[in-house]
């Protein structure tokens, strides 16, 4: 199985990753500034302001205190929020506050020769204050007192927080606004929680009854006789048509013209996007035709045109045309037919190399496309299990799970479009910057979503089931994804690897376990 693959389509079960972290070891956002920076531009206003606090409902408070390490308590007062988040305002003592700034004017001390005091000498506060410059002392103090008490702050949560999802909600001008090392600082923190998978129905997973809709494209008979037939016109021989107009299994070629139909019945814009030049028509392969073109056209010779309204359905496959009434103009230009070799064992080695009989060619290509058919049914399968899971649960999905879930389904796109040649250089880097990633998110939300709400209803059932994989399994799969990211130069984190591999080997126990504990209907389409 291909990481990127797998991790691209649903139905490879590549559960949304779930990582948790201690808030300790976690990286914390705040106004998109690393923490680490002590060298922000902020005046050396100390004028203690009251930092205007939210109203909270006293029932969805939970409030505790955590202990500094002289004994006075920094006070958390802790709110869930929506998304699977939970917000901490947190209220830090004097006694901690004078702390931090003394260890911030110790380490100013050890860092600075202040001109006329010696390497050693105490220098005084006021002295080394206006040397470092009252600004950065107190933000490097304000800095300190966060990085002091955020662990604290967010202990509760360390077992469900998720990775680089802690965030400080409060402006660091704020902060420094209503810094004073005679009063209680405060601030407020967010961080995204492990989100809790709630099932609609009492009996959650069990008893699932799946219904897996086949196309009937895929029947194995079916495919096999389109298959030889395509086979087959390969080997003909285009013949001029020179008495007759068009008939279906003629290949023309085309001029075609397209402008947009008004309400009051008159010519608009042309439709560049339905004009083509030089077109070349199979007849007997018309399933990509706007509804109606094909028969508008029957009977045309080369040198005629012909002009005939059609409106493009709701469904078209390209948006911007559904609904639309249009105007062709289309010129005939050339006109063929086939003369296909009669179809005898003389002509089995054409059809497929290595066969000597028309027997053994149609047993062949039946063989291939039932395998095609079953892979089709399994992917059917799995997918209708998954958007059944999906149907049965409730997810207060955080911003971080998305945000991690949707680059890598994009982080895969892009993967598998590289592999298949289809991005030089300059178009994955485009493609990899920060608008267009946020762009996919956007424009997929609803799908990454979906798929989030499946993986953690399938992560919900590989606990409960007591599912397991084997450790073989789990390095063969990692190590053949590190070597496809390496084919394609591609930077990767093997932990990050590992972790997407252990996902989507948890999905396919699941699915497989599914597979035998589930009542599934399979019908036609």
């Amino acid at each position: 199985m291909e990481l990127a693959t797998a991790a691209a389509g649903v139905a490879s079960a590549a559960r949304p990753c779930t990582r948790f972290s201690s808030p300790r070891a976690v990286s914390v956002s705040w106004n998109n500034c690393s923490l680490a920076s002590s060298s922000r531009s902020l005046s050396t206003s100390s004028a203690s302001t009251s930092q205007r606090r939210l109203p909270i409902a006293s029932a969805a408070v939970e409030l505790r205190e955590a202990t500094s390490g002289g004994g006075d308590s920094v006070r958390v007062t802790k709110t869930p929020q929506p998304g699977s988040s939970v917000k901490f305002s947190v209220e830090v003592p004097t006694s901690v506050i004078d702390e931090c700034y003394q260890l911030t004017l110790k380490e100013y001390g050890k860092r600075y020769k202040v001109p006329g005091f010696r390497p050693g000498k105490v220098v005084p506060e006021n002295i080394l204050i206006n040397y470092v410059g009252p600004e950065h002392v107190q933000n490097a103090t304000i800095e300190a007192i966060l990085k002091r008490t955020l662990p604290q702050a967010l202990s509760s949560v360390e077992d469900k927080a998720l990775e680089d999802s802690v965030r400080i909600l409060t402006k660091f001008d704020d902060m420094r606004n209503s810094f004073s090392l005679d009063d209680v600082f405060r601030y407020d923190v967010a961080v995204d929680v492990s989100p809790e998978v709630r099932w609609l129905s009492e009996d959650k997973y069990k008893n699932l009854k799946v219904v897996v809709e086949i196309d009937d494209a895929v029947d194995a008979e079916k495919a096999a006789e389109v298959e030889l037939k395509r086979r087959h016109k390969a080997l003909g021989l285009l013949k001029i048509v020179a008495e007759r107009g068009l008939q279906v299994g003629d290949l023309v070629v085309l001029d075609i013209f397209a402008e947009n139909i008004k309400s009051d019945g008159s010519k608009g814009e042309k439709i560049s996007s339905a004009e083509a030049t030089g077109f070349h028509l199979d007849t007997e392969n018309n399933d990509s035709l706007v509804p109606g073109f094909l028969g508008s056209l029957i009977g045309i010779c080369p040198g005629e045109t012909r002009s005939f309204p059609i409106q493009f359905p709701e469904s078209y496959a390209q948006e911007s045309l559904r609904g639309v009434r249009a105007q062709f103009t289309v010129v005939c230009k050339e006109l063929f037919y086939r003369q296909l070799p009669e179809m005898d064992d003389s002509l089995a080695e054409k059809l497929l190399p290595g066969c000597t009989t028309m027997d053994e060619v149609r047993e062949r290509i039946l063989e291939r496309c039932k395998e095609v058919e079953k892979t089709a049914i399994e992917q059917a399968t799995d997918n209708a299990i998954l958007d059944q899971l999906g149907k049965l649960v409730e997810v207060d999905i955080p911003r971080a799970l998305f945000q991690e879930q949707g680059q890598q389904l994009y982080g895969a796109k892009l993967l598998q479009l590289q592999a298949e040649r289809k991005l030089d250089k300059d178009q994955l880097a485009s493609l990899s910057s920060q608008r267009s990633v946020q762009q996919y998110l956007e424009d997929e939300k609803e799908n990454i979503n979906r798929i989030i709400k499946q993986m953690l209803a399938v992560s919900e059932i590989f606990k409960s089931e007591n599912l397991q994989y084997s450790t073989d399994q789990l390095v063969k799969e990692v190590e053949n994804s590190v070597a496809e990211f390496k084919q394609y130069n591609q930077d990767y984190d093997e932990d990050s690897i590992k972790q997407q591999v252990q996902d989507i080997l948890e999905s396919a126990k699941v699915l497989e376990w599914l597979k035998e504990n589930c009542t599934i209907e399979y019908i036609r389409r």
